[in-house]
């Protein structure tokens, strides 16, 4: 099952024309994935801090199929598609009701918070993420 959070498009998602501007996509998916984190019971700041790891983008692929407009209301999915010892795979989709405007496919990669380089994402997180599949 799918995790959506709501977003709001704002007058500065948009371009002159009151449509999305296309990298501001990626914030909407971003949003969501934080979201879907905190909902799991882990919050970003706490897992560097505590645990000396955080997410990184390792890789995207989005496809954009219809606009999104200024104040449009839309819902942002996140599920988990797949789960390795150092990286998540994770589908989304923005919706603006029955509509999907864009669908993705995100690679998150654990990395120590220092060095930067892959480590085991923390047993917790693939307990949690393990079972919200």
């Amino acid at each position: 099952m799918a995790f959506v959070w709501p977003v709001r498009v704002y007058w500065e998602d948009t371009d002159a024309g009151g449509v999305v501007y296309y990298a501001n996509y990626l914030k909407f998916l971003e949003r969501a994935r934080s979201e879907w984190l905190r909902a799991l019971g882990f919050e970003q700041d706490a897992l560097r801090d505590a645990d000396g790891v955080v997410f990184v983008v390792r890789r995207v692929e989005i496809d954009y199929l219809a606009p999104a407009r200024f104040n449009d209301r839309l819902d942002v999915s996140v599920e988990l598609a797949g789960l390795g010892r150092a990286s998540l795979e994770i589908e989304q989709a923005i919706l603006r009701g029955p509509t999907r405007l864009a669908s993705a496919r995100v690679k998150l990669a654990c990395v120590d918070a220092l060095r930067f380089k892959p480590v085991k994402i923390p047993a917790p997180i693939l307990d949690a993420a393990g079972r919200a599949t």
